[in-house]
């Protein structure tokens, strides 16, 4: 198993550099970049001013600039604002001076933001933390017993049930059924029992241990449940689907031949081979939750994370951010997926991960 491990963590080095060479290209290739939206930000209050000043000579023409929109600005000025975004130098200079600062784990200085990268992604870390994690062990928590209950009540009332329950939960989206919350539980027309906005409340850092635990929960309660209930029912129903496979087995009918119980067959023979299919969805289910599926939760709650920080970046071209933030994902997804491969063995010890060679 630790030669395993080892191999699958040097493994990480170069894919996260090949995703990011891969997207440095296609990068490249997007219009719009900063020093694009910099000049025209000069041209706009240039534009404004003359305006206002009821006219006026223009500026020196910009030459061979090949932006568009810069040629009524100074060529040294232009040049002098490349150089600050650090565009003066060619594309393959700059990926290159890029990865040797990420074997260092220095990503730069963010455009727009005045701050380093790795600054920015400590202060939004905390956020999409509590929402990735807590909506994915709720999730797991609620899902599997309900997955379990409902196959070996296959075809009852029970089963029939929660299945408009959870049709009408995957119906929902996550982001519609949090302003639902909004307006039901967070003072918008009925009760003001839970915050709108924030993971702590202002006076947080006077509170006791109990109190700063209370209102850290108190502030998530809603997020948490927004996202939760948009997306447990596609694991319930995995659940239920993957253990009424395993039930209908031939392993199964020849353990109750023998007298065992439905419930030492269930927990004893049925669990282990059932919740393989259901661990190989944790990976993309946290990180669905942690990067992209808080995304509008966050913008609804006022809670600023990971997902609304990548998001604002890629718009406005940040590209230290944009591509710190990517480095950070792949490095996390990589690494729960080798904790969901390593949990395989756990739950089925018949897993050797060890005899495989590639």
């Amino acid at each position: 198993m630790a030669a395993y491990i080892l191999r699958r963590l040097l493994l990480i080095i170069p894919t996260l550099f090949g995703i990011i060479i891969i997207n440095f290209v296609i990068i490249q290739a997007a219009p719009g970049g900063p020093v694009e939206q910099a000049i025209a930000n000069i041209e706009g209050f240039k534009g404004a001013s003359t305006r206002l000043s009821g006219g006026g000579s223009e500026a020196a023409s910009g030459g061979g600039s090949s932006y568009r929109g810069a040629q009524g600005l100074d060529p040294a000025l232009v040049k002098e604002i490349e150089h600050m975004y650090g565009f003066d130098k060619p594309a393959p200079e700059r990926l290159w001076i890029m990865i040797k600062n990420y074997a260092h784990l220095d990503f730069g200085t963010s455009f727009f933001r005045d701050a380093k990268v790795t600054d920015l992604i400590a202060e939004k870390m905390p956020v999409s933390i509590s929402l990735g994690l807590w909506s994915t062990l709720i999730m797991y928590l609620v899902s599997i017993p309900l997955g379990i209950a409902k196959a070996t009540r296959h075809g009852t009332r029970f089963d029939v049930w929660t299945s408009s329950a959870i049709i009408v939960g995957y119906a929902i989206p996550a982001f519609l059924f949090a302003i639902l919350l909004i307006v039901v539980f967070a003072g918008g027309s009925y009760f003001d029992w839970f915050p709108l906005r924030g993971l702590t409340s202002d006076n947080f850092d006077q509170l006791s241990w109990a109190g700063k635990l209370g209102d850290y929960f108190w502030h998530l309660a809603l997020p948490i449940t927004a996202l939760v209930i948009g997306n447990f029912a596609t694991m319930t129903l995995l659940t239920k689907n993957s253990f009424l496979d395993e039930i209908g087995k031939q392993y199964v009918i020849t353990a109750k031949a023998k007298g065992l119980s439905n419930r030492r067959v269930l927990y004893g023979h049925v669990f282990r081979n059932a919740m393989l299919l259901v661990i190989a969805g944790f990976p993309s289910a946290f990180i669905s939750i942690f990067f992209t599926g808080s995304l509008l939760v966050e913008v609804i709650f006022s809670l600023d994370g990971l997902g609304l920080m990548s998001f604002e970046s890629a718009m406005n071209r940040d590209y230290p951010v944009v591509f710190g933030s990517l480095f950070i994902f792949t490095l996390i997804g990589l690494l729960v997926k080798l904790i969901g491969d390593l949990t395989y063995s756990l739950v089925d010890p018949r897993i050797d991960f060890d005899s495989r060679k590639h």
